[in-house]
Formats: C-alpha cells, sequence, structure tokens
C-alpha cells in the first residue's frame, strides 16, 4: 500500500511538472509592441482553375492589377473593436479590444491582429471573377472617411469601401454593432456593363506562426492554430503543418473556420444556405485558413451581394455559442473536457449569483467535495485505522527485519483482522487527479477568469500569487495533512515524503493563482475532515 501511495503522489508531481511547463510556454513569451509602419503582403499564389458551373469555386488567390493608388488606412472604434481597415484589399490589418488589457502591467488594448515584426495576422475578405474585373487582395478601394466611430446614440455602423472599373461598382461594407464582436462583411455588386458578370467571394485569415515557446518538457499547451466545423465534423483542428502541407480542400453547408490562440480567436461564419470551399495553404511563410462562396451571376443592369461574418475578440462562451453552432467548442479543455464544461458551467452559475470568481472557485470546491464526501470518509476512516495500527505493524517490521515476505502475509493478516482496506488511502489522490488536470485546463482556457479580481493583492486569478502566499500556505496543508496520514514503514519513503510538499510548493508558485486557491481549499476541507475521523477512530468511538 506504501509503494502504492508513493507512485500516486509521484505521478501527481511529474503531472505538476508537465502543467508547470505548459504554464511557462504559455506565458513565458511576452508580445511585441505594435508598430504603426505597414509591412508590404507577400505575392498570394495565382489563381487555380476555373471549376465548373455548378460547383462550388476552387481556391482563390490574388488578381494582379485591380488597383494602383496608394493604399491607406480607415480606422473604426466601436465601444469592443479598435480596428484598421486597409484601403488595399480592405483588409482588417489591426484590431485592439478596448475592454481586454494586454497584461496586468500593461493596461493598453488587447492586440489580436496586428502587422508587426515577428507577427503578421490579418483578415482579409474578396471577389474573383470569371472572364471579368472584380476586386482581389491587391485591389485599391476608396474610403468616405478616414475614420468611424460607433457614438452613444447609435446601435450599429456602417463603413463602406467602394471600387470600380469599367462595367462593375463594388461596395464593400462593414457593419459594427454595440456590445458585439461580430463583424458583417459585404460585397455589393452593380453590373454597369453590358455583359453578364460571374463571381465568387473568398475570405481568409493569415498569419505568421507563432514564435517558438521554452520549456525543457514537452507538455500539453493552450492550442494556437486553425479550426474547421462542417456539419459531418464538428472540431477538425488544422495546424500549421496542415496548412504548410495544403491538402485542405473540402465542401460543405453551414460550417465555419477558426485561428485560435489563448484566450482569443478569429472567425469567419458563411451563411448557413450554399455550399462552401473550405482550404488551408501555406504562401511566404504565412499560414492561411479560407473559404469561397457559391458562383453568382449579376446580369446587366442588376445587383449581386456576398454576405459572411467575422468574429474578432475573446472565447466567451455565450457569445460564441450566439454566433454559430458549436463555435463555444473553440474554448478547447482538452481530452477531460466532460469534467471541465460542466465545471465551468457551475462555476460560471456561482458566479453570477455572488460576482467574484475567487470566491466562486472556493464555494465550487466545497461543491465537489460534498459530492466525493462519502468516498472519502471511507478513505479517511481506512487511513486513520493504518495510523492506529502503526505500533503493531512497527512491532511486525521488527519481528521479521529483512524478511519482506514473511512481513508483507503477516501485514496483510492484520488488515483483514482489523479491516482495513491498504489502498483505501489512496482513493483522494486518484479522485483529485481527473479533477485537478479538468481544473487547470478550465482556468487555462476561460477568458471569464483572465485578470479576474479576487481580493487583497490577488488581482488576476489566471496569474501565479505575486507574494506566493497561496503557494506557501498550500505547502504547508501539504505537511499537516502528512501528520494526519499513517507514516510509510520504509525510512526512504519517509523521506521522499517529507522532501514532496517542498517540491509541490515549487510548482505551485509558478501557476495560476486561481488553481492554487482551489488546491488550498482543497487541503483545508480534507484536513478538517480526516482530522475529525481520526480523532474518533484513535479515541475508540467508531
Amino acid at each position: 500500500m506504501q509503494n502504492v501511495r508513493l507512485f500516486l503522489v509521484l505521478a501527481l508531481g511529474f503531472l505538476l511538472l508537465l502543467l508547470w511547463n505548459a504554464w511557462q510556454q504559455d506565458y513565458g513569451q511576452r508580445p511585441v509592441a505594435v508598430e504603426d509602419t505597414a509591412q508590404q503582403e507577400p505575392a498570394a499564389p495565382a489563381p487555380a482553375a476555373t471549376p465548373d458551373s455548378d460547383s462550388s469555386p476552387t481556391v482563390p488567390g490574388a488578381i494582379p492589377g485591380s488597383g494602383t493608388a496608394a493604399a491607406t488606412t480607415v480606422r473604426v472604434v466601436t465601444d469592443l473593436l479598435d480596428l484598421d481597415i486597409s484601403t488595399q484589399g480592405g483588409d482588417i490589418v489591426r484590431a485592439q479590444l478596448p475592454t481586454h488589457a494586454q497584461s496586468n502591467d500593461d493596461d493598453t488594448p488587447y492586440t489580436l491582429l496586428a502587422r508587426q515584426p515577428g507577427l503578421y495576422y490579418i483578415v482579409q475578405s474578396a471577389l474573383q471573377a470569371d472572364n471579368a474585373q472584380a476586386p482581389g487582395l491587391d485591389a485599391v478601394y476608396t474610403a468616405e472617411a478616414e475614420s468611424y466611430s460607433l457614438q452613444p446614440e447609435q446601435n450599429t455602423l456602417v463603413v463602406p469601401l467602394v471600387w470600380e472599373a469599367e462595367g462593375v461598382r463594388v461596395t464593400k461594407r462593414y457593419f459594427f454593432e454595440r456590445d458585439s464582436y461580430v463583424v458583417r462583411v459585404e460585397h455589393e455588386v452593380q453590373n454597369t456593363g453590358s455583359a453578364a458578370w460571374r463571381g465568387f467571394q473568398f475570405a481568409q485569415l493569415r498569419r505568421t506562426a507563432p514564435q517558438e515557446r521554452g520549456g525543457f518538457l514537452l507538455g500539453a499547451q493552450s492550442y494556437t492554430g486553425g479550426v474547421l466545423h462542417t456539419p459531418d465534423d464538428r472540431y477538425n483542428k488544422i495546424d500549421f503543418d496542415d496548412m504548410a502541407k495544403g491538402t485542405l480542400q473540402q465542401d460543405a453547408e453551414a460550417g465555419w473556420i477558426a485561428m485560435l490562440q489563448h484566450y482569443f480567436l478569429t472567425a469567419w461564419v458563411p451563411p448557413e444556405q450554399g455550399v462552401h470551399r473550405f482550404f488551408a495553404r501555406a504562401v511566404d511563410g504565412q499560414y492561411i485558413l479560407g473559404m469561397s462562396s457559391p458562383w453568382r451571376t449579376a446580369e446587366p443592369g442588376s445587383t449581386v451581394s456576398y454576405d459572411a461574418r467575422l468574429y474578432l475578440g475573446p472565447k466567451e462562451q455565450d457569445r460564441l455559442a450566439a454566433v454559430a453552432t458549436d463555435l463555444e467548442l473553440t474554448v478547447d479543455y482538452g481530452m477531460l473536457s466532460f469534467i471541465a464544461k460542466p465545471l465551468f458551467w457551475l462555476l460560471d452559475k456561482i458566479h453570477d449569483f455572488i460576482g467574484n470568481w475567487g470566491w466562486s472557485i472556493v464555494i465550487l470546491t466545497l461543491l465537489i467535495k460534498l459530492v466525493f464526501f462519502k468516498l472519502s470518509e471511507t478513505s479517511y476512516r481506512s487511513m486513520a485505522r493504518m495510523r492506529k495500527m502503526q505500533p503493531k505493524m512497527q512491532q511486525l517490521k521488527e519481528r521479521f527485519g529483512d524478511d519482506r515476505q514473511k512481513l508483507n502475509q503477516a501485514l496483510m493478516e492484520l488488515y483483514k483482522k482489523e479491516k482495513i482496506n491498504p489502498l483505501g488511502g489512496c482513493l483522494p489522490i486518484l479522485i483529485q487527479i481527473p479533477v485537478f488536470i479538468a481544473l487547470y485546463w478550465m482556468l487555462l482556457e476561460s477568458v471569464e477568469l483572465r485578470h479576474a479580481d479576487f481580493m487583497l493583492w490577488i488581482n488576476d486569478l489566471s496569474s501565479p500569487d505575486p507574494f506566493y502566499v497561496l503557494p506557501i500556505l498550500m505547502g504547508l496543508s501539504m505537511l499537516l495533512q502528512q501528520r494526519l496520514n499513517p507514516a510509510p514503514m520504509d525510512p526512504v519513503q519517509q523521506k521522499i515524503m517529507t522532501f514532496l510538499p517542498i517540491v509541490f510548493t515549487a510548482f505551485f508558485l509558478l501557476f495560476p493563482a486561481g488553481l492554487v486557491l482551489y488546491w488550498v481549499t482543497n487541503n483545508v476541507i480534507s484536513i478538517a475532515q480526516q482530522w475529525v475521523i481520526t480523532r474518533r477512530i484513535e479515541a475508540g468511538e467508531e
């Protein structure tokens, strides 16, 4: 039993090592300051061959020669978004989130999209026509104003961009709404010529790969990369290696694509009607995840429109679920999502009632302990009985000396006689491991806890305790728990178990305060429950 218990504790320690490494990878890289200087976009690949008339279009590329005027940027500010739209291609080349700070030490708005050293991340949409002119990725639009702002009395804001060529006029409109991270993008094509105009819209997310993040072990980390959703495949990860291979070209109805990073994402959501083609590729060190619409035809003198929605913002599950089916799956809790999602749902409901994420974690821990109360009680009772039998076990050890076979036989007879389950004390550790992992991912992925205040000096539950008070309390609670547990008979194991609280404390120094708060609360409740049971058994009351 002692060996099993030691193995479980060491396994938990190794798990902490992996999670600590993942935490270092997620938080070790500081964002690079945004520069205002524009970066010239590398050329896109040439267009693919024209598809059959009834099929979804092939993966598009740039349309050379669509415009020659100098490009400028149009700034758009709403209550939740601060964007720059380039007149070249009508691309969104900068996006900041005013309600989300860059970090606790830097209250500038969080930068989601940018063209800067080390990061090229933009959102593009354009048209491609069949034997006709259309505004491609290098088209230069004309803007009515240099800046737009959502006024207090406004609930919607429209930003129009116009491109004209012989026989065609295209108006690209961005629609913004109050209290929304969703931007609707529309291409309106007016055929002013004498021949039919036929084309399609494509939209894509384009970025460089994130910089390498350090760590001396390979551990799980928050996923950065692409995701494709279709009715047949709800959550298909398309990482940067997959994009480089360029093997994705899939037709589907009612799907979406997204680029994920820690806490935030960008996503294109096409209309539910019509079959769209989804594609991925890499061009000159940049990775592209995109989609294209079905063909549409504008007869002479008529107008045709293309529409898509863009999400630029945090992984707030309620907002994501309202945008598109299964978009909330981008809050990726990993293999233990079936535990993490109910835990977050319950945590969110508690927060709605008390309004503080830290106290919500404390109450959630209490509820988890209540669920496992009887199981924990059985384990603690077994451990208390073993603690009571320590003198007899020590006598057996002195009696049989180094004859481990006879010693183990005598110990098993003693366990049977006293009705002790030698593995009963391991159950609390077994129970905590999956819950601990699920809570780790929940706290790591839930943007709601980013920069969430608790009390006193803890003003960010997603970051380590700045004064290490919680990790030290956690270490002290582990030492106290060891005093209540039966000591290992092997002197080497005794030394290892004594040293483990110091190791665990070192790991928890760098873990998010919310996770350490859960662990401290869990330990305090466990100590109280175990102390009562041990006291009763040693007093002969049970």
